[in-house]
C-alpha cells in the first residue's frame, strides 16, 4: 500500500518561474531516477508530470528543466525485477525509445505508475496498489486531463505554443483542486445538488470571505437536508469546523474524510467532462 502523503512540492516562487515555461497542469511530482537511450547511467531528477509530459529538473529548486519527455504515445509500461530493496523499476515503451525509470521506494513507484497510466490511457488503472483517497485523486486527474484535451483541440496550435504568464489557473496548477470544487455561491451549490442528485451530493466551494472554503452537502432521499461546513485554511493545513474540529493536510483529505465518516453516503458532485465545460463559473 502507498503512503498517503504526497511529495513535498517545490517552493511557490519556483512554480511561478516554471509556469512561464509551460502552462500544462501539474498532476504529480517527485524524485525519479531516469535512464534514456542516450544516457550511460541513471540520472537523478526532480520530475513533474504536467499533462502528458514529464519535465526533468536537476533539483527541486531549479526554475528550468534540463530534459523533458512526451509520453502521450506510450505503447506500454513494463515492470522490471529489481535486486535492490525498497525500489521500483519500470520501463516506458514509446514508439522511438524505451525509457527506464526507478523510484526511491516501492510506494512512490506505484504512485508514478498510477498517474502515468491514467493520463496516457485516459482511464484509472486497476492493477496498481492504491488507497481509496489516491484512487479519487487519479479520477480527478483523469477528468482534468480529458477537459484539457478537449480545450486543446479548440485552441489554435500557435496560441498553445506562446509563452503564457500565470493567470487565474495559477492556483489550480500550484494546488490541484478536488474534482468536486466549483467556484459557485452557497445558493448555486444548493441548486446544483438539488437539480442533479445522481451526480453526487457533496460540493467544495469558496468560503464567503474568499480565503477559506465551505462544504455543501445534501443528505436523505424522502426529505433531503442541506448542510454547510466551514473549512478553514490554517497555515499549510485545513480545519473542518465541527463540534470537535478536524485538521487535515490538504483539501483532498478533507473530501476523503467526509466520504469515510459517512461510509460512502457522501459522494463528490462530479459533472461529466462536457457538462463541466458548459458550467457557468467553473474555471476551465
Amino acid at each position: 500500500m502507498m503512503d498517503k502523503k504526497p511529495p513535498k512540492p517545490a517552493p511557490r516562487r519556483i512554480f511561478q518561474e516554471r509556469l512561464k515555461i509551460t502552462a500544462l497542469p501539474l498532476y504529480f511530482e517527485g524524485f525519479l531516477l531516469v535512464k534514456r537511450s542516450e544516457y550511460q547511467e541513471y540520472k537523478h531528477y526532480w520530475t513533474e508530470l504536467r499533462g502528458t509530459t514529464l519535465f526533468f529538473y536537476s533539483d527541486k529548486k531549479s526554475p528550468t528543466y534540463v530534459d523533458k519527455l512526451d509520453i502521450i504515445d506510450l505503447t506500454c509500461l513494463t515492470d522490471q525485477n529489481s535486486t535492490e530493496k525498497n525500489c521500483a523499476k519500470f520501463t516506458l515503451v514509446l514508439p522511438k525509445e524505451e525509457v527506464q525509470l526507478k523510484t526511491e521506494n516501492t510506494e512512490s513507484g506505484e504512485e508514478w505508475r498510477g498517474f502515468i497510466l491514467t493520463v496516457t490511457e485516459l482511464s484509472v488503472p486497476l492493477h496498481v496498489s492504491l488507497l481509496p483517497g489516491q484512487v479519487i485523486r487519479l479520477q480527478e486527474v483523469l477528468e482534468r486531463e480529458k477537459r484539457r484535451r478537449i480545450e486543446t483541440e479548440r485552441i489554435p496550435s500557435s496560441a498553445i505554443e506562446k509563452e503564457q504568464e500565470p493567470t487565474e489557473d495559477y492556483v489550480d496548477v500550484l494546488n490541484p483542486m478536488p474534482v468536486c470544487f466549483y467556484a459557485v455561491s452557497r445558493k448555486e451549490a444548493i441548486e446544483m445538488l438539488e437539480k442533479n442528485p445522481s451526480l453526487g451530493n457533496m460540493i467544495l466551494r469558496p468560503g464567503s470571505d474568499s480565503k477559506n472554503y465551505s462544504i455543501t452537502i445534501r443528505q436523505g432521499i424522502d426529505m433531503p437536508r442541506i448542510k454547510h461546513y466551514k473549512v478553514m485554511s490554517v497555515g499549510k493545513n485545513y480545519t473542518i469546523e465541527l463540534e470537535k474540529p478536524v485538521t487535515l493536510p490538504n483539501l483532498f483529505s478533507v473530501i476523503d474524510y467526509f466520504m469515510k465518516e459517512t461510509r460512502g453516503n457522501l459522494r463528490p458532485f462530479i459533472y461529466s467532462t462536457d457538462e463541466r465545460l458548459e458550467t457557468k463559473g467553473f474555471p476551465v
